[in-house]
């Protein structure tokens, strides 16, 4: 859907009902807390992709350490400071899962770190894990909504954003939450699944890409997607500063095919009757998440921003 912002042209998530949005929220809340177990058991706490260097032989036994790549990487390209009085002090994990980025954050910067998430389940378990790593005076979590934080205007040197983009309705709100929550001179780092950008001329997917990815959001309770250009000129209209982009497609191109082995191996097959439904239909459209990253339609995007002092 086209529209504009601040005579910016963008295009974006059409329009939900007040009841859509509760049965979305109602749906990943019940789908992570079906499955964030059986994530945790098998993959670690750290709920989302890997990063790996193109055209290098990766050993299974790497995907963990790929995904604190993933989380270094971010950092490194948002300029995030490791110097003593400019590195962050104050964090927030918008979309936390079970809590991995924000007990890694905290502990690499010594900072204080507050998660959110849909899932009562995974706050109740990242506050555990966070307990259990001596790490409870640092981080927290809990249930709240990623476009209505529980937080002050303000409050946090960086905002972080690892692969909850993707779900959220709206997406104008979720870029003006993570402004108003950040503080003078925050980082804000958002890492998610996008849609390709557009051609020119071109004024949405074609059909054939759009029922990819109707099938991926029915089972992944996704609305509709946005491309990557759409996130830039939506934090461009909110006047932020230092706006980057880039593809990371080729970078976690192994994660899915890595996920899918191990969702077929023994261990994989018992934890995923043992999760649910929802976590059975999850898995059963994960081959689409790589046909999707084949054909160009899914691009796996960063988009930072610095807001102005």
């Amino acid at each position: 859907m086209a529209t504009t912002v601040d005579n910016v042209p963008v295009t974006v998530t059409p329009a939900t009902t007040k009841t859509e949005d509760v049965e979305l929220k109602k749906g990943i809340a019940e789908f992570y807390d079906e499955s964030s177990e059986m994530w945790e058991n098998i993959w670690g706490e750290h709920m989302h992709h890997g990063y790996y260097n193109t055209n290098a032989v990766v050993e299974l036994s790497d995907h963990r350490s790929a995904q604190i790549r993933m989380i270094e990487q971010a950092l490194l390209f948002a300029s995030v400071s490791d110097d003593q009085v400019k590195k962050p002090r104050s964090i927030v994990d918008v979309g936390c899962g079970i809590g991995g980025s924000s007990r890694y954050l905290a502990k690499k910067y010594g900072a204080e770190c507050h998660g959110i998430t849909l899932s009562p389940v995974q706050a109740e378990r990242a506050q555990a894990l966070a307990a259990a790593q001596g790490l409870a005076d640092k981080v927290s979590f809990q249930v709240a909504d990623a476009l209505d934080q529980p937080f002050p205007d303000g409050k946090f040197d960086l905002v972080w954003s690892m692969e909850s983009g993707e779900h959220m309705p709206d997406k104008l709100k979720f870029v003006s939450e993570l402004v108003r929550v950040a503080a003078p001179g925050a980082t804000i780092i958002i890492v998610t699944w996008c849609h390709r950008d557009l051609s020119p001329g071109e004024k949405s997917l074609r059909p054939d890409e759009e029922k990819i990815l109707k099938k991926i959001c029915s089972s992944f309770y996704l609305p509709a997607w946005c491309s990557t250009s759409d996130y830039v000129k939506l934090l461009e209209s909110l006047s932020l500063q230092d706006i980057k982009a880039a593809d990371w497609s080729a970078n976690v191109a192994p994660f899915w095919p890595a996920v899918i082995k191990t969702a077929l191996s023994w261990k994989g097959i018992t934890s995923l009757l043992r999760s649910g439904w929802k976590s059975i239909r999850g898995a059963m459209v994960m081959p689409l998440m790589i046909e999707g990253f084949k054909k160009d339609i899914i691009k796996f995007s960063i988009i930072t921003c610095k807001k102005p002092e």
